[in-house]
């Protein structure tokens, strides 16, 4: 994709520069057959090649004073599985938590770091890893890094184009992204692409490193397709090329199908002149990807590069294989069907529905095609290709992941496939790989209508049971959602690549954002390996537990005794880590360390966790060995009932698990002596937070508590929030959302309960450790209640009280009664002078039998934008514990009515809040009318 196809040029001049550059290229054109093949390739030289001086010498390009582009989005037809059934291969639970040991988690190019700020979107985050350095590249930039320490290369990050500085052309003047990082990992060289399509030919732009050294000097090519765009590349390293593949678009408009090219690798190490060899498919293929090397091993002689993409239930693999001496003899034979259990491509075959917490804007899935990778890795005893691409799983999207081995038989066979859904939350946006161990791990996006868009990853032993993938890691929470501009894009790829020092640790490059907005992304680079990769038996140990499960009541202890033995060569010193543990509870080893043939004691306390059934891994690590061992922990259903202190008049947390900073203070409390203090007066580092399971007492429905926050910074960094699990029913709510003010005011949360239910309350405090700005947050008196039932349907939903009876008024709100929407009165929030903040009303209310909709009219004036100044509804289900946004923010101007509808569900309690806002400027004040409030 691009960022901006800029308009053909028309002059003379520029027709006859065109003309000449076309005549310099020895195009040998071929028609595709239906089934891909064509009678010999398209060969053509590059159209320009130099050598670079060292890259860490040049200059950034200015980017200019670019506006915010958004690359648009060109889908492909092709066959798509869209079935109504469904998924044949969905794995709805995992196993223990993912058995990796994390290595570094740092920020890459985005916005706010090394002093990046985006101008496009999507970035297309891509990235590899080297001998030292790790390479990310964005749309515009990207940047070198040290990969021991993460630290970034002085001088970075880089736009683009710096890349081709004096190259001269389109490479040269045109920055269009889409790029691609590699490492030829049998030459120890990187190969950077991007294209160039703002002006023609179309042109895509390659670089060869001449060292191991990212920041040196480059063999640099240019690649011309003439009037035919060239979306999408994605580009591998294989021993006899350097393969690409593209959707090709006549004139840049009229999907023309797929092209495969392939990049003459050995010209393009030393510097020489370069040819390319492509073939192209019908309109019935697009979205190909070509097989990657892993590892050191070469495929087998002769090996071709495979490709593929999805069908119908099924795979398509094509065969690539070059002859550089005569390229008559090079052949694209295929596709052979792979039949895959069934699935359905995410979002109506690629479309967009994904959610994200606080916002009615959904993302696009990107699921019409496969995902970047497509891993290949050669065992000697057997190939094995790993790819995947995002499907339905029941009402959300997960991940579906192939292993096909044997690519080269005349039957190719999958291996394994699932769909990971371990829950209703959205996954995509996938990039797999596997180690020289045969361990899988495959990173992501993580979205949902309660959670930020965030980068997660899960992964497989190579002895877990096929199909399956072990409970998803977190690499970074997202921090807000992507709002504003009308801004679906997300993504078109990560990247997940496996270093090739030790071919065992994974390093994976996503986006997320810091905060809510638009074209404000930032993203992430992490590392993982599995445990035992890499590991030799030459000097080597056993690990064992006694006993090997645990039968816990809440708030209990029980110990394991963790035994080594040096089983060949000399004894090593062993460290001790235990994963798994579940939330609520702890585990510690005394020591944490021990000399292989020692013992150490495993303390586990139950605390909080919920009841149910765990599988505790404890790995050792030596100096060339890493084992695990597991242990089984059973956390029995013993609770209190009701809430335990808390008023914390105890003058102690009694009854409370506490992490981070926490006490109890003895002035400003709610009511009575006491409150619990989460967070410190002095900087703290991350969350503090104090928790509590109970269950619901009969005749109870309905949890509250007080909060109170000092948050001299922004919600963006520091916050106060709160989540009420309920452990009988498996869900979790948000009972109060990230909050930073600092008005020094109490504040009262309510939460509906289920009588009888066990839960689990958890009140945070979270700081950022700067120094001028020390967050914490008092809470008290937690309780539970048996409250009066909310009345059936809205009460004075149409004002004709001539009050607001019924409604919870807080800023600038009262009654008019002129230019109401029906009958004689209306509510006004806000004034016909500058108010500063909100002004809302809101009211509780049960749905009534048979209704199924919520009903109000609007009337805003609003003569500034929105970025100021706005009218927004929402309405919370206090019973099913989502929110929905019935209006985003919206200022308009007209001073006409409106009409608003939302989905209830009869039965339910639900809280609607009507709200104007205004910036408190004196010359455009914003207030809103509201009116015939009604459930039908």
């Amino acid at each position: 994709m691009r960022k901006l196809i800029a308009s053909l040029c028309s002059s003379i001049l520029c027709a006859t520069l065109l003309l000449s550059t076309f005549l310099t290229i020895d195009i040998q054109t071929s028609q595709a057959a239906p089934d891909g093949k064509q009678n010999g390739p398209e060969v053509n030289a590059a159209v320009q090649h130099d050598t670079s001086p060292p890259l860490r010498g040049m200059s950034s390009q200015s980017p200019g004073a670019e506006k915010h582009k958004e690359k648009p989005l060109r889908p492909f037809p092709g066959a798509r599985s869209n079935n109504s059934k469904p998924d044949g291969a969905l794995q709805s639970t995992a196993g223990p938590l993912v058995s990796t040991t994390n290595g570094l988690n740092f920020a890459g190019v985005g916005n706010g770091d090394y002093g990046f700020t985006p101008s496009a979107a999507p970035p297309d985050t891509n990235g590899a890893v080297g001998a030292t350095q790790y390479v990310q590249w964005v749309n515009s930039s990207f940047a070198v890094f040290d990969k021991a320490t993460g630290a970034i290369a002085a001088g970075f990050p880089k736009t683009g184009n710096t890349l081709w500085s004096g190259f001269g052309g389109g490479c040269q003047t045109n920055n269009d992204g889409d790029p691609i990082v590699q490492y030829d990992k049998a030459a120890n060289r990187w190969v950077l692409t991007q294209f160039s399509v703002s002006t023609t030919p179309y042109l895509e732009c390659v670089a060869v490193s001449t060292t191991s050294d990212a920041t040196g000097s480059y063999n640099r090519y240019a690649f011309s397709y003439g009037t035919g765009f060239n979306d999408y590349p994605k580009l591998s390293v294989w021993p006899d090329g350097y393969y690409i593949t593209f959707n090709m678009f006549t004139n840049g408009q009229t999907f023309a199908g797929a092209k495969v090219c392939a990049y003459d690798r050995n010209s393009m190490l030393s510097g020489a002149a370069a040819t390319q060899q492509c073939f192209n498919t019908s309109t019935s293929y697009g979205g190909l990807l070509p097989s990657d090397l892993d590892g050191s091993t070469a495929p087998p002689a002769g090996s071709p590069n495979y490709v593929l993409n999805y069908g119908s239930n099924s795979l398509n693999l094509w065969k690539f294989h070059v002859d550089w001496a005569t390229p008559a003899n090079s052949t694209f034979t295929g596709p052979t069907t792979i039949p895959v259990a069934a699935f359905s491509p995410a979002c109506n075959g690629g479309g967009t529905c994904i959610p994200q917490s606080g916002t009615s804007q959904q993302l696009d899935s990107l699921a019409d095609r496969m995902m970047y990778r497509l891993a290949y890795r050669n065992f000697g005893d057997h190939e094995s290709l790993v790819v995947n691409h995002s499907v339905t799983a029941g009402s959300s999207v997960g991940v579906r992941w192939y292993e096909l081995r044997s690519p080269g038989a005349a039957s190719p066979t999958v291996y394994q496939q699932s769909t990971f859904a371990p829950d209703s939350t959205y996954r995509w946006m996938g990039s797999v790989a596997m180690d020289k161990q045969g361990n899988i791990a495959l990173g992501y996006s993580a979205s949902s209508s309660s959670i930020f868009p965030s980068i997660r990853y899960t992964g497989r032993l190579a002895t877990d049971a096929l199909n399956t993938m072990e409970t998803e890691n977190s690499i970074i929470t997202g921090g807000g959602s992507q709002s504003g501009s009308n801004l679906s894009r997300w993504g078109d790829y990560s990247a997940m690549t496996v270093d090739p020092v030790d071919d065992c640790t994974f390093w994976y490059t996503n986006e997320y954002l810091k905060s809510t907005g638009a074209f404000n992304w930032s993203t992430r680079i992490a590392s993982f390996k599995f445990p035992g990769c890499g590991s030799t038996t030459t000097n080597d140990f056993s690990i064992s537990a006694s006993p090997t499960s645990l039968s816990l009541n809440l708030s209990s202890s029980g110990t394991s005794t963790i035994s080594t033995a040096t089983t060949s060569g000399s004894a090593q010193t062993v460290s001790l880590s235990v994963s798994g543990v579940p939330a609520g509870a702890s585990a510690s080893f005394n020591p944490t360390s021990v000399t292989s043939g020692g013992s150490s004691t495993l303390t586990v306390n139950s605390g909080t966790a919920s009841p149910g059934t765990y599988t505790l891994t404890v790995t050792g690590t030596g100096s060339s060995a890493t084992h695990t061992t597991s242990i089984s922990l059973t956390v029995n259903s013993t609770t209190s009932t009701g809430i335990t202190n808390g008023g914390f008049e105890t003058g102690s947390l009694s009854g409370w698990t506490s992490a981070g900073s926490t006490s109890v203070v003895s002035s400003g409390a709610h009511s009575g002596t006491y409150a619990a203090r989460v967070g410190a007066t002095t900087a703290t580092n991350g969350d503090s937070s104090i928790n509590q399971t109970f269950t619901a007492p009969s005749g109870s429905n309905q949890l509250s508590f007080w909060y109170k926050v000092t948050c001299p910074d922004t919600v963006t960094y520091d916050w106060a929030t709160a989540t009420l699990k309920d452990n009988t029913a498996a869900t979790t709510s948000t009972v109060l959302a990230k909050t930073c003010t600092n008005n020094n005011t109490w504040a009262q949360v309510t939460t509906a309960l289920t009588a009888g239910h066990s839960y689990t309350l958890t009140l945070v405090s979270h700081d950022d450790n700067y120094s001028s700005d020390p967050t914490y947050t008092l809470y008290d008196d937690v309780a539970i209640n048996a409250v009066t039932p909310p009345p059936a349907g809205v009460v004075n939903g149409g004002f004709e009280t001539g009050s607001l009876s019924g409604w919870t008024s807080a800023g600038t709100t009262g009654v008019v009664n002129s230019g109401a929407h029906s009958g004689t009165y209306a509510a006004r929030l806000g004034s016909t002078s500058p108010t500063n903040g909100d002004s809302t009303i809101t009211q509780t209310f049960s749905a009534p039998t048979g209704t199924t909709k919520l009903s109000l009219w609007y009337n805003l004036t609003c003569p500034d934008t929105v970025t100021y100044d706005w009218a927004t509804v929402t309405l919370k289900d206090n019973t099913g514990g989502t929110t929905t946004t019935v209006l985003p923010k919206t200022c308009t101007n007209n001073a006409t009515w409106v009409n608003l509808t939302a989905t209830i569900v009869a039965g339910h309690s639900y809280t609607l809040t009507l709200v104007s806002h205004d910036d408190n400027y004196s010359g455009d004040p914003t207030y809103t009318l509201y009116d015939d409030v009604v459930t039908q």
